[in-house]
């Protein structure tokens, strides 16, 4: 499964990178994320409850990030583990391009399943996917749109 989009944040792009590197913004905006915890620059560890149709699973996974191209390009590595729900693992490629102080973010992500979530169907687990992207990018560009207004009032 491969999801790809853009958002524009009314922030300038160093403000964007440092939001997507604080595990406190980050707990905010992933949907159903219990704990987040940062083990160092590039690793981290999540819990996460999510519902994907009839399956509603407690996951427990890692995240490695590839901050080499970093701030304009960085990627990020996963998996996770649901118990009986069964697994996931995947990747993200983020690219942010600076335009008039305001930050363009684009995404293209993969994802593989397993387990009883792989049963559902791919339509299923596409729009569930597709829901949990659209639902952390939109807290994402809340917390920095309103981080970025806050600052220049200051």
């Amino acid at each position: 499964m491969e999801l790809t989009d853009e958002i524009t944040l009314k922030a300038p792009l160093a403000k964007v990178y440092a939001a997507l590197n604080d595990p406190e913004v980050l707990q905010q905006c992933i949907p159903g994320c219990e704990e987040l915890i940062q083990h160092s620059p590039t690793d981290l560890e999540a819990k996460v409850v999510l519902k994907v149709g009839p399956v509603k699973a407690r996951f427990s996974g890692t995240v490695q990030l590839d901050v080499s191209g970093a701030p304009e390009t960085f990627s990020l590595t996963g998996q996770g583990n649901g118990g009986a729900a069964g697994h996931a693992k995947g990747g993200a490629n983020v690219t942010l391009q600076e335009r008039d102080g305001e930050t363009l973010l684009r995404y293209e992500a993969k994802a593989e399943i397993g387990g009883k979530l792989a049963q559902l169907g791919s339509r299923l687990i596409q729009s569930t996917a597709k829901k949990l992207a659209s639902k952390f990018f939109l807290k994402f560009a809340e917390i920095v749109d309103q981080d970025a207004s806050t600052s220049l009032d200051a």
